[in-house]
């Protein structure tokens, strides 16, 4: 064999080096697969031996190491998991933010007077204005007048707003019970917790 290297002109050394050159790459290239599958696994998992423990895997079976490890390796990252997590949060946090009746836990508008679940009293209607107020505001924070407690049944002091959508004309319709003759039932406020 030396002899036909002579003749083709490489000598021995070139050959030592070239052979060395390429051991250098490979066990480079080993020591990477190793690395990758540590930090990989360092950002899937807080588990100090899973972590070894794969990076054992392919520094023992290299290439069918990887290739196990990237079957049994978590889906998510922890970053991936961590922000899935607050995506699901705020979802959440949407959802509560919304207001509910304290009688009942319906969803309610924040504009209503009262829940129509359960009657609930939820807001009172300013004295003089006719704005919405929470029932333990003693003062209007839109016109600034003093608000004495409101009992459902007396009138605000001055004149009703109607709201702008709805025509002077307006009448609301009539109940079943009184076309049938039966005296309609009026509504019930029940006192619940203030906010």
């Amino acid at each position: 064999m030396a002899s036909v290297l002579t003749e083709l002109g490489l000598s021995e050394d070139i050959i030592l080096a070239v052979t060395v050159y390429a051991g250098l790459i490979i066990v480079a290239f080993w020591l990477a697969l190793i690395i990758w599958t540590f930090r990989d696994m360092r950002a899937r998992s807080r588990d100090t031996l899973s972590q070894l423990g794969m990076a054992l895997l392919v520094a023992v079976l290299t290439i069918p190491g990887l290739l196990i490890y990237l079957l049994l390796r978590p889906r998510e990252t922890l970053g991936e998991t961590y922000e899935r997590s607050l995506e699901e949060e705020a979802l959440l946090q949407d959802i509560e933010d919304k207001p509910k009746c304290p009688g009942c836990s319906q969803r309610v508008r924040e504009n209503w007077q009262a829940c129509p679940h359960c009657h609930t009293r939820l807001k009172k209607p300013c004295t003089r204005c006719g704005n919405m107020l929470e029932l333990s505001w003693q003062l209007c924070p839109y016109c600034a007048s003093p608000q004495a407690n409101y009992a459902p049944d007396t009138a605000p002091a001055t004149r009703h707003v109607r709201p702008a959508s709805i025509p002077e004309d307006w009448q609301p319709p009539r109940s079943r019970a009184s076309d049938t003759g039966r005296a309609a039932q009026p509504v019930e406020f029940v006192e619940g917790d203030e906010y």
